[in-house]
């Protein structure tokens, strides 16, 4: 298209139960930015509104460049075997896409979720006893119908641990025009195009955060429900915090 793009990228490691299943989500906007600064729809989706357009580029020619994408980089890497690259790359690679049913709003309240969230939520721990650890989980092979699986504790800490990223590894990445410094210019001009509200920094607190996403109000009285409560004293630390001189990769 001879323009500039942008991308959102979450990394997503776990299943529901607990295995190492690393993939990552994107978000792709289906156009870009030409060098005029102008908004550009794809060549084969010009004469379509934007409504019309379903996806970026034909999924069909998407796999094979993925495929061939994927084995480059890999080759970069390992030794691959020329008889065995050659099975992979007879074998047909699937792109799978599809239209949110609800929305691009829905899309970006689900990855939402994963971007601050560990392996397993508390909500999910049925039992700790006896050496071995019982949560529920949805089990997707079987239309998502929950059940429980239990583990012992060595093996549950295990898979947690599995989902602990290294040090200083970034979970979630933005680039192009979704780069925070490019917001700013670049992503106001898409938002212009489609007459949409211009992006701006905002500082939002965690009191109207809660009341927005949780229905809870941060300074509501916990036993009565109905007065708000006040701070009369602050107590501060009678020193600072202690400083952790252990190198990120130390070993026990």
């Amino acid at each position: 298209m001879g323009a500039k793009t942008g991308m959102t990228t979450i990394l997503h490691t776990w299943g529901q139960n607990l295995c190492l299943h690393p993939h990552v989500h994107c978000i792709v906007p289906g156009g870009d930015i030409d060098k005029r600064g102008d908004w550009v729809l794809p060549k084969k989706s010009a004469k379509q509104s934007a409504r019309n357009i379903k996806y970026l580029f034909p999924r069909k020619a998407l796999s094979k460049v993925y495929r061939a994408k994927f084995m480059s980089c890999l080759r970069q890497q390992i030794d691959i075997p020329q008889s065995t690259a050659k099975r992979v790359m007879s074998k047909e690679w699937v792109v799978y896409a599809k239209r949110p049913f609800l929305g691009s709003q829905q899309v970006i309240e689900y990855l939402g979720r994963y971007t601050h969230k560990i392996a397993i939520s508390n909500h999910r721990l049925l039992d700790i006893s006896n050496g071995k650890m019982t949560f529920s989980y949805k089990d997707y092979n079987a239309s998502g119908v929950k059940k429980s699986m239990t583990l012992q504790a060595t093996e549950f800490i295990r898979r947690f641990s599995l989902h602990i990223l290294p040090w200083g590894f970034t979970r979630m990445r933005h680039y192009g025009i979704l780069a925070s410094k490019n917001k700013a210019i670049d992503l106001n001009k898409a938002k212009d195009y489609f007459g949409l509200e211009r992006w701006k920094k905002q500082k939002i607190t965690w009191g109207a955060i809660a009341v927005e996403k949780l229905n809870i109000s941060p300074n509501q009285c916990p036993k009565c429900k109905q007065q708000t409560l006040q701070i009369i004293e602050r107590i501060e630390p009678n020193r600072g915090p202690p400083v952790n001189t252990l190198k990120p990769n130390h070993a026990f």
